[in-house]
């Protein structure tokens, strides 16, 4: 049996994060362990761009831009979406996580969705470093092993879209 498996070594590796300003409380906090993380796994701070949408709507097509580019090897997205009163609350978390996983699909580039979608404030509080840990971290994680098991891949696949060429925004 062949079996193919990321990891968390940041070593060479460029990741953007895309932010939403919306909640920024919460989203301050989740982009501090998301940085936290990629600098304990060898990311130079160099290597780290942060990019500010309004809200957690906008994040997809930023995502998407940054993913396209070819510079980073993985984005990270981070939001709080708070459910309220309306429905406005189901219509934003299910355009945003659709639009996230799109902007993936659509470049082969790990698009990691560190959106919160919290009942109320208290857990999102809970998930930004309290409680339940730090769901920033956790996604940075997810991109690190993510960005490392697609250039395995990539290295190891001759009979990929690629033709066995490591795609420039996989350093080997």
């Amino acid at each position: 049996m062949r079996e193919w498996q990321g990891n968390f070594s940041g070593e060479g590796l460029r990741i953007a994060l895309v932010v939403a300003r919306f909640n920024e409380l919460i989203t301050k906090k989740l982009l501090e362990g998301a940085v936290d993380c990629l600098l304990r796994h060898g990311v130079r701070a160099a290597d780290i761009e942060v990019a500010w949408v309004p809200g957690a709507f906008e994040i997809p097509l930023v995502a998407k831009e940054l993913a396209g580019s070819g510079r980073f090897q993985a984005v990270i997205c981070l939001g709080a979406l708070i459910r309220g009163a309306t429905s406005h609350f189901e219509y934003v978390a299910a355009e945003a996580a659709k639009g996230i996983a799109q902007a993936a699909f659509t470049t082969s580039v790990p698009v990691i969705f560190g959106v919160l979608t919290t009942d109320n404030i208290e857990q999102a509080v809970e998930r930004a470093g309290t409680k339940a840990g730090n769901k920033g971290f956790a996604a940075a994680e997810s991109a690190l092993e993510m960005a490392n098991l697609l250039r395995i891949l990539a290295a190891d696949l001759p009979a990929s879209k690629n033709g066995g060429e490591i795609p420039p925004s996989f350093p080997v």
